[in-house]
């Protein structure tokens, strides 16, 4: 059986929005497997999901809520908001819990606010101003309590994270600190990007 350890995600809350943050390294036991893999998925165009764990049980359950999603739009004519999408999925996850999801996962999202919660594979729901989850959450986590500030702009929350899942990276061996996939969600919609570093 195939089976993937370590990373490091991290999320972000702030007034005018939300920032995810994950390393793109995926390691198979003690080998690298691959260095370009997305570890946050879009679930609409304002709602996002990160995990540490299976990445074959983060797309199913992805696919899940996408699908519940576009069924909560089409019967009652507006978008599932994050809060309710992070309860929907806390649901899945406790319903599941004896054969659990192999995940730890931040779903963050801005449809009438922002919202950032994490969530353990038996359904365990915390909304928060930060969160990080992964092998290397305690070193990202370190980062996220020194440098968050309630009053940070967008860019300010981006760099923070970026910077703790980088350190994450430099003492994690399970993370990758090359290539750090970004996602930024505000009431104008979702933005990704991948961030290099070439030392």
């Amino acid at each position: 059986m195939e089976k993937k350890t370590g990373t490091t995600t991290v999320g972000i809350k702030l007034k005018d929005g939300v920032v995810l943050a994950a390393d793109t390294q995926a390691s198979l036991d003690h080998m690298v497997e691959t260095l370009n893999i997305k570890k946050i998925l879009p679930i609409t165009d304002r709602i996002a999901i990160t995990t540490a764990g299976s990445v074959g049980d983060l797309q199913a359950l992805a696919r899940m809520l996408e699908a519940e999603a576009r069924y909560y739009q089409f019967t009652w004519g507006k978008p599932m908001t994050a809060k309710a999408m992070a309860n929907l999925l806390s649901n899945i996850l406790n319903e599941s819990k004896w054969f659990p999801y192999m995940v730890q996962i931040i779903i963050g999202g801005y449809v009438e606010e922002p919202t950032l919660a994490s969530l353990d594979p038996l359904g365990g729901l915390i909304f928060d101003n930060y969160t990080a989850t992964g092998s290397g959450s305690p070193f990202a986590i370190a980062i996220l309590e020194n440098g968050y500030k309630e009053d940070m702009t967008i860019e300010e929350a981006r760099e923070l994270a970026i910077r703790a899942v980088r350190t994450a990276g430099k003492r994690d061996v399970y993370t990758g600190e090359r290539k750090i996939q970004v996602v930024t969600i505000t009431k104008d919609g979702m933005k990704e990007e991948f961030v290099e570093f070439k030392e």
